[in-house]
């Protein structure tokens, strides 16, 4: 809210005390939400939601596929003879490291970015550049020159994940945020085929792969035709969104003048608005003194380390016993269960109200068997160490709902991107450790690897739970007080075309009022 000075108390409205704000303290669509009398009528939403769906979720599915796909390359290039062409020996693990590093230096000032520009520009920008960095690979002939390229990898990447959560929140109501997060990695079900991004990204990878291998070209090896052609994929996908990605609901391309109104009008039960471009110091300490900031950010990091697993994905299954061929082509198999798993967690989220944690926890299970067997099991058992490594995928669903979990329980346009800009830095954490677990004096059976990840999957479903909890609490506490009609009475002072000021009242969602700010503010369990 604007400052006690400049605020200006009329009594004579309605009986109650109103408010004037600075225009900076509402929403972007607070004007369009003004705009429209009419009450939302459910099958119109209904149809808007859809076109929504039909224009932004399939450019979300391509390009986490392609994020995935290239943050896979390193770990397909091992096999593929790049540790050999560029002299690769323990130092290996640091290109996985510093590719997080970077992530985390720069994730902030991403997010700030990501407020300050339109969104689906800057991410274009920063697309455009990761595609050519990414193609740079090939021309890398030591370590050095692959440490430079994966640190520009990551600066750009950092962009992504907070970008699909700003535009998830303008878009989406709270019941609908963690399905479409789940959605970035699956094509919607109104669409023919319906699988997961991250998985189909391994199985791509894993083709992609397996077809290089074939391409006998003197000097040119398959691992630089690998980086050559996830580049390309990678350029093609900064065009779309360039020319057809949106920057938030109010200027969508896709839809008319009423169909924006209607498309703001749907996320009003949200309490939460769109977006705003003014920075708020005020929000950015509520979210560091925000407890399930930091849960969220503890579980990100926890969850994160075994995440170290998709680059030594190749390493780990062809020290099993399997050649290089077999080994490329039972990355299929790792994406098929991300599809199976992903999927179904989300339909049961969507199923069932109030369930992110529950499921979330539910799905760490397998992932606690399979790592406690791939240390138990013996070595000579190549089929039970690697069905049981393939078990390990099942819990990357807690992860993906804890994405959409965390936007619909965090309210206020400065403080979202400071919590997912914190919880993005725990997640470059957890990978940052990770590769760094992976030391020559624990293989083959990397015995003290496998320990660090079994722990980190028994924490994740207690630390989901304690947030639901907490949040569960809060709504009871809410229940009982007396409602709060601070916000009732907020006007803002507009100019007209012929010079005239007048007031308008503007509803406490698009005031852009953090959830703590905002006690008619419920959190999603």
């Amino acid at each position: 809210m604007s400052d006690k000075a400049d605020e200006k108390i009329d009594e004579s409205r309605h009986g109650h005390p109103a408010v004037q704000v600075h225009t900076y303290d509402i929403d972007e669509a607070a004007q369009l939400a003004m705009s429209s009398k009419t009450p939302l009528d459910p099958a119109e939403a209904n149809r808007v939601r859809k076109k929504i769906d039909r224009h932004i979720l399939p450019l979300m599915c391509i390009l986490y596929w392609v994020q995935f796909m290239d943050k896979t390359t390193l770990g397909s290039s091992a096999i593929l003879g790049i540790r050999e062409a560029t002299h690769l020996n323990a130092n290996h693990n640091w290109l996985g490291t510093v590719f997080y590093i970077s992530y985390l230096i720069f994730e902030y000032p991403q997010n700030l970015a990501l407020q300050r520009f339109r969104v689906g520009k800057w991410m274009s920008l920063n697309i455009f550049i990761w595609s050519i960095v990414l193609a740079a690979h090939a021309a890398c002939t030591n370590f050095g020159g692959l440490f430079a390229v994966r640190f520009v990898l990551g600066m750009c990447e950092g962009s992504i994940t907070a970008g699909f959560l700003i535009v998830t929140s303008m878009f989406y109501t709270h019941k609908e945020q963690s399905v479409r997060v789940g959605y970035w990695c699956a094509c919607h079900p109104d669409f023919l085929i319906r699988v997961l991004m991250n998985g189909t990204a391994q199985i791509i990878s894993g083709f992609l792969s397996f077809g290089v291998l074939h391409i006998h070209s003197g000097k040119f090896e398959p691992w630089q035709w690998l980086m050559v052609l996830t580049g390309a994929i990678t350029f093609i996908t900064a065009l779309l969104y360039a020319f057809f990605f949106p920057d938030s609901p109010t200027t969508a391309w896709f839809l008319t003048p009423e169909e924006r109104v209607i498309a703001i009008q749907r996320i009003r039960v949200n309490q939460s608005g769109t977006e705003n471009k003014h920075f708020k110091v005020e929000q950015v300490w509520e979210a560091v003194l925000d407890p399930k900031t930091w849960l969220f950010a503890l579980f990100s990091c926890l969850d994160n380390i075994p995440n170290s697993l998709t680059n030594q994905r190749s390493i780990i299954v062809s020290s099993f016993g399997f050649s290089t061929l077999q080994t490329t082509l039972l990355g299929i198999v790792d994406g098929s269960i991300e599809i199976i798993t992903i999927f179904t967690g989300v339909k049961l989220v969507e199923r069932f109200p109030n369930s992110r944690a529950i499921v979330g926890a539910v799905y760490f299970i397998p992932n606690i068997i399979g790592s406690i067997l791939v240390n138990t099991l013996p070595f000579s058992n190549r089929i039970g160490l690697l069905f049981s490594y393939w078990t390990t995928g099942v819990g990357t669903t807690g992860f993906v709902l804890s994405l959409g979990w965390i936007n619909a329980v965090t309210a206020g346009h400065t403080k979202r991107i400071t919590t997912n800009a914190i919880m993005l830095c725990a997640y470059c954490t957890g990978n940052i450790i990770g590769p760094q677990i992976w030391q020559q004096q624990f293989k083959p059976r990397n015995r003290v690897p496998w320990i660090i990840i079994s722990v980190c999957y028994l924490i994740c479903p207690f630390i989901l739970l304690a947030i639901r909890r907490l949040l569960k609490n809060e709504n009871t506490r809410r229940d009982t007080e007396s409602r709060d009609d601070s916000y009732d009475e907020t006007y803002v002072e507009q100019k007209l075309d012929d010079g005239t000021t007048v007031e308008i009242k503007v509803d406490r969602a698009f005031l852009d009022l953090t959830d703590r700010q905002n006690r008619e503010f419920r959190y999603v369990l």
